[in-house]
């Protein structure tokens, strides 16, 4: 069974980009920790392909290279919150037509391929310098979901579920900077994300 994990900072997580066994720092390596020992008689391969800094036009960009070409079994796609930060932090304007165009393709060229897909919802918390984010966001949040339900075989709500701990838990308990998770926040993810992948296991 092969799974490939691709998406931005928070699959990358500062994985060793030489060696091909690297899976970061972040869910993805905690993941692979509790994966492991449910199925030890299974021969679980997990592939980390997330590049820190991407958009959803870079995952698109490179997909066949990095996704179809490994010829995995399942593919755990999280993407889309550098298309929001990039534009009020670089000045990149945001075309939400265009973003739905790239993100419905990237999708279907996973299904395509014959590979199941577990589609992850990318999140935003309340940091004082994302609040102005937030309604963009949202937008973006909303293509993504309508989507991710109709093509992807799961899809996981972390918007959602970081939010809600957060109106009783201060938000940097999940991630300081209020997009990229702390091992707190990445245990949450991996923990979540487990039980979708599960149903795809072999």
């Amino acid at each position: 069974m092969k799974i490939v994990f691709i998406g931005d900072s928070i699959t990358d997580c500062d994985r060793d980009r030489s060696d091909e066994h690297s899976l970061g720092q972040g869910y993805v390596k905690i993941l692979a920790d509790k994966l492991r020992p449910i199925y030890p008689d299974m021969d679980i391969q997990l592939i980390n392909k997330g590049i820190s800094g991407n958009e959803v036009c870079d995952v698109l960009a490179r997909v066949k290279r990095d996704v179809i070409n490994e010829q995995p079994d399942a593919c755990v796609l999280m993407i889309g919150i550098n298309n929001v930060i990039h534009q009020f932090k670089y000045g990149k304007q945001l075309d939400l037509k265009q973003f739905e165009r790239d993100f419905s393709d990237l999708l279907d060229r996973i299904k395509e391929a014959g590979i199941s897909l577990i589609c992850l919802e990318p999140f935003l918390l309340p940091a004082p310098d994302k609040l102005r984010m937030r309604p963009l966001f949202n937008k973006e949040l909303e293509i993504i979901h309508r989507i991710a339900v109709e093509k992807a075989d799961e899809f996981v709500a972390y918007d959602e579920m970081f939010n809600g701990l957060s109106a009783t838990i201060p938000y940097t308990q999940y991630s300081e900077d209020g997009v990229h998770p702390t091992h707190r926040g990445s245990r949450l993810i991996a923990d979540t994300a487990i039980k979708a992948i599960r149903k795809h296991l072999m």
